[in-house]
């Protein structure tokens, strides 16, 4: 099934989270929270602003996120969970790049 977000909404799937601690400790599956990092799947084609104009996105599929907790609507399509919400719910973009390291003088 195709799905296509309408105006400055987002279709994202949750990363689950890793079930381990640093420490080596096995995290329950009662005792985990929904992951707030996920994939961009689908976007929308922008915000209609009051004059009528469409703003673009600054999310774009594939892209990797962060977002408010509670925010959005889940939805399962295909036998796959997923998230739609606003762009406003999107609170950064994850980038998975190493910064590189500065060198001494």
């Amino acid at each position: 099934m195709k799905i296509q977000p309408l105006q400055d909404r987002v279709l994202i799937r949750r990363v689950e989270e890793e079930e381990k601690t640093s420490g080596g400790i096995i995290i329950p599956d009662t005792a985990k929270e929904k992951p707030q990092v996920g994939l961009v799947v689908a976007t929308g084609n922008g915000k209609v602003r009051d004059d009528g104009k469409i703003t673009p996105l600054d999310v774009a599929s594939g892209d990797r996120v962060l977002f408010s907790k509670y925010a959005g609507t889940d939805v399962t399509l295909d036998g796959e969970e997923y998230t739609i919400l606003r762009e406003d719910d999107v609170l950064a973009i994850v980038s998975s790049a190493k910064t590189p390291k500065k060198k001494k003088k």
